[in-house]
């Protein structure tokens, strides 16, 4: 999960994620917004939180009767979200990995909240999102605005909303939302993003 400022570089590696999250617990520990909003109609099933960060969406998932797949390139943030989980009473499956490194199976939600996915020449992020959804499932990507993004950030770099969108359209996909979210977090690293651009869409 990355809700870092667009004017400055993410993380790349495993290793710089960790010295990033050992400094001190980097985001506001809410549940993202988005994910409240759209799950709250949605019954219970399998999810895949893709970019766990420290937790806080996959124990809110679990404990709304979802089964949690969580996972991360950081081991200090899956530890750290982890503990979360254990002292919310909740169970959660909890992967050390980039997304799209080993098969995870199909899901009933894959979640993507403010990824910092490097993209390629192709769309192997994009196919690897597409096959982790089953039959009738979601997959929720929500990312900052980026339409005002400062002179040196190329979103191009990184897998965004227009790009899951292009890929999905026509490809047997229903897209539920296509939109602009304002968004209101007092702290945290994202604290200084006001809208979001959401992609939900189901799989027919």
């Amino acid at each position: 999960m990355s809700h870092e400022n667009p004017s400055q570089k993410a993380p790349t590696t495993a290793e710089e994620w960790d010295e990033r999250y050992g400094t001190a617990d980097l985001w506001s520990g809410e549940p993202n917004q988005t994910l409240t909003t759209v799950v709250a109609d949605l019954a219970p099933g399998t999810v895949l939180d893709v970019g766990c960060g420290e937790g806080a969406d996959a124990v809110w998932l679990a404990r709304r009767g979802w089964s949690v797949t969580a996972l991360d390139v950081s081991r200090v943030a899956v530890e750290r979200a982890r503990a979360r989980a254990e002292a919310a009473g909740v169970a959660v499956t909890w992967l050390v990995q980039g997304f799209g490194e080993a098969e995870t199976g199909q899901f009933d939600l894959v979640s993507v909240q403010y990824p910092a996915i490097p993209r390629g020449g192709d769309e192997h992020v994009e196919e690897a999102l597409e096959r982790a959804v089953a039959p009738g499932g979601r997959l929720l990507f929500v990312h900052h605005d980026m339409d005002q993004a400062p002179h040196g950030y190329d979103t191009q770099d990184y897998v965004m909303p227009q790009h899951v969108l292009a890929h999905l359209t026509g490809q047997g996909w229903e897209i539920e939302r296509d939109e602009v979210r304002e968004r209101h977090v007092p702290g945290g690293a994202g604290a200084g993003h006001s809208r979001d651009r959401v992609v939900l869409a189901r799989k027919v």
